[in-house]
Parts: structure tokens; sequence; C-alpha cells
């Protein structure tokens, strides 16, 4: 009798894993004939951020190129607020059919080092889709103000402790981080102004209701260009070719200094991996479509196109040099 049962148990396990290898092999199946029909319909990107700003300047230069290889509208929607999470975590809640992206600077893995409140795991609440390249940041202050270098800026707040305000687009945005790497390297006290975005930091910039700011060229260099904004030092290793008699912040007294505002987009994890592919490709290659091309070229954006599988070991990089910044740094966002 014991033997009867145990072969009857044995049978039914045998039964079960046919059944779970058949499921499978239909989800597959389902699968690709899904990614095959993809997209049927219009794209949402998520911009974490308002109109005006790098973020949302990459998404625009790139959205119709994308929707023109896709035959699909792909629709930008501006969902800011809370250092951009609400945008991050609208995608997160997404279905995960690749009809909600999101496009987001570096601030998307260092949010959850910086707020007092769990909001995600840019690792596992994410699949990796690309990295699209990064921007040189300026280190910039109103065209009427009286700092005409990063040394004379430094040495006046060294002189008034805490009075020498920064402005930022967010915190642990790209330019806060490397505005706090320079006050630590600069021993200075310079308290940190957040914004809700860019532009609007631009504007208080230019309006000289805080001192200075560290912003990605895709927003900043408009302003330079048009003279309302003046560039102290750029945060790149080197020189930029188009502007050569702008000095580095490494050659300002910070050897070893670059510190870069990189881009990337995102699909909500659990998206099948054909659509990732799929997305992938055709950002690649709206990327480099010439009108693409040369807009991004004109910010001074330099393209990296990564795969998803490279991104996912950059993000994982990228956390590891954030989190020394952040505690180095002490920041820490009441939200």
């Amino acid at each position: 009798m014991q033997k009867t049962h145990s072969t009857g148990r044995a049978k039914a396990r045998v039964s079960l894993a046919r059944r779970a290898v058949l499921l499978m092999c239909a989800s597959c199946a389902m699968s690709g004939a899904w990614a095959q029909d993809y997209p049927s319909r219009p794209i949402k990107l998520v911009v974490p951020f308002p109109p005006g700003g790098s973020v949302d300047t990459v998404a625009r230069a790139l959205a119709p190129q994308l929707q023109a290889q896709l035959g699909q509208p792909v629709v930008i929607e501006n969902r800011a607020g809370a250092n951009s999470v609400l945008g991050a975590q609208s995608v997160k809640r997404a279905p995960a059919d690749g009809y909600t992206i999101l496009l987001n600077a570096s601030l998307q893995v260092v949010n959850p080092l910086i707020m007092t409140t769990t909001t995600y795991d840019p690792e596992k609440d994410f699949k990796p889709i690309t990295y699209l390249g990064a921007l040189p940041q300026l280190v910039l202050v109103s065209s009427a103000s009286r700092y005409t270098d990063l040394q004379s800026l430094l040495a006046d707040a060294r002189k008034r402790p805490g009075e020498v305000q920064w402005a930022t687009a967010a915190y642990g945005a790209g330019g806060h981080l490397a505005a706090e790497l320079l006050k630590v390297k600069a021993k200075v006290d310079m308290p940190m102004i957040p914004y809700k975005g860019g532009a609007p930091a631009l504007n208080d910039l230019m309006g000289m209701q805080v001192a200075a700011m560290i912003e990605p060229m895709a927003s900043a260099y408009p302003q330079v260009k048009g003279g309302r904004l003046r560039a102290l030092a750029v945060t790149t290793p080197k020189r930029l070719p188009g502007l050569p008699d702008l000095p580095t912040v490494a050659e300002s007294g910070f050897p070893g200094f670059d510190m870069p505002s990189w881009y990337g987009v995102w699909a909500p994890a659990g998206t099948p991996q054909e659509i990732v592919d799929k997305l992938n490709a055709e950002i690649r290659t709206a990327m480099q479509a010439p009108a693409v091309a040369s807009k991004l070229s004109s910010m001074f954006f330099q393209p990296v196109l990564s795969s998803p599988s490279e991104f996912a070991a950059f993000v994982a990089k990228e956390l590891a040099m954030d989190k020394e910044i952040v505690a180095t740094a002490r920041i820490k966002l009441d939200d």
C-alpha cells in the first residue's frame, strides 16, 4: 500500500512539473507574439521634472524620432514632484507592458540613498533599457554677478560662511552632487537651496536670488550663450572643444574632479525582455539619427547607448560611488 501511495505521489509531481513547463512555454510564446505586435498604441515617456530642464530637453530631442520609427505616438508626460519620485513611482506602478517608460537622470539611483522613507529600489523595481549618455555640467553665476572665476566665488564663500548660496534642480541631482563634492573639497560653507527642476532654479540664478549653481549643459548653455548667465568652469576632466577658453573645475584647484550628469531610460520591473530589447534597439537608432544627434551635439551631449545589461552594470557602479558621496557630504532629504 505504501509503495502505491509513493508511486501516485511521484506521478502527481511529474504531472505538475510537465504542466508547469507547458505553461512556461505558452507564456514565452505569448510574450514573443506580444513583442512582435509591439507597439500597437501610444507610448508614454514620463519625465519626472517640469518642462525646460535638462531631462526634459533630452526627452524632447529623442521623442519625435522614436515616434517616427515606431509608428505610434510617443507622448511626453511631465510628472514633477517629490524630487522626481512622483514620476518614477508612477512608472513603477504602471503595467509592465512597455507602454509607460521613464527617462531620468542620475537622481533615479540617488533618491533612495538620501530620502528618509523608502521610495523605490532602483535595481529591483525597474528594468534598465539603455544608458543614453552624459552631459558636462557648468558652474554658473548670473551675468551680473561680480564672480569672474570659480576661485573668486569660493573665496567670497569663505569670507561669508553660510551666506553664499547654491541653487540645485533637485536634491541628489547631478548638479547637487557635484556642488556638494566641490564644497567638501574646497572646505566652504555654502547652503543648498533645492528647486523643483532646473528651469525655476536657473530663473532665480539669473535674478541673483541665489549666488551659484551647477547645472547640465542642455539647460544651462542656452542661457550662457544668450548672455544671461556666466560659466565659471566645466565639470569634465578636460576642456570642451567648443568652449576652449572655459577652464575645468580640475584646473581651478581641484585635480581629478569629474562629475557629469547622466541619463537613462527604464521600464517597470517585469516588462518582457523582448520589448525591452526592441525599445533598446529603437532608442539607440533614434539617438544616432542626424536630426537628434545634431541637436544633442549642440548641447555637448556625450552619447553612450548601452545594452540593457551594460546599463544595469553601470547603475550598480553608480550606486556604490553615490553612496560614498552622500555619506561624505552627509546629504539627507527630509521628505
